[in-house]
């Protein structure tokens, strides 16, 4: 029994090693073949494939939220409740990420989603998961709405992936919703 275990450490320990190794070579591989600047963002961008923490903070994450133009990278937390919405971004409504239907993230306007006001139409979102990878959306709409009004939750989308992004305006009074589709 001991030797069976000892084994399957002593495999579990190369296994490991020769991953590291892969992804070494793999590295410079790629840092032989492009230019430094690529380099990095190849490197980047293959280790960030699809590959979002599982937890944060004793909650689980279910995506990572990018917006490059506002300098904004979030986790998406799976299940919304006021808690969870102090901790991050979170999932509000809606399918899974990266699926085709309406994908709905609230966040507090004072936190992560401060500078949303800042963003205009035709400006990058990208949302990640473990199951579909990194996906590019386009944002086509912001307006303002009551909170009772919940139109913006929406499942309709012509068999499209969508992302709304939900917070509150300065005074709390409306929400504020910025509305992107899949980039193709």
């Amino acid at each position: 029994m001991k030797k069976i275990i000892v084994k399957i450490i002593f495999i579990s320990i190369l296994i490991f090693y020769g991953l590291d190794k892969i992804n070494t070579i793999q590295d410079e591989e790629i840092k032989n073949t492009t230019t430094e600047e690529n380099y990095l963002s190849k490197v980047k961008s293959r280790q960030n494939l699809g590959i979002v923490q599982e937890e944060y903070k004793g909650y689980n994450v279910i995506a990572k939220l990018e917006i490059p133009i506002i300098e904004l990278e979030t986790l998406v937390l799976k299940d919304y409740s006021l808690e969870t919405l102090k901790v991050s971004t979170t999932k509000f409504w809606g399918n899974e990420p990266n699926e085709i239907g309406n994908f709905c993230i609230a966040g507090h306007n004072y936190k992560e989603f401060k500078n949303l006001g800042k963003l205009e139409n035709g400006d990058e979102i990208f949302l990640t998961d473990n199951y579909n990878g990194t996906i590019k959306y386009i944002i086509y709409n912001i307006y303002q709405v009551l909170p009772e009004q919940t139109e913006s939750l929406s499942q309709e989308t012509n068999g499209k992936k969508e992302v709304t992004l939900i917070t509150c305006n300065t005074n709390n009074q409306k929400r504020i919703i910025i509305k992107a589709k899949e980039s193709v």
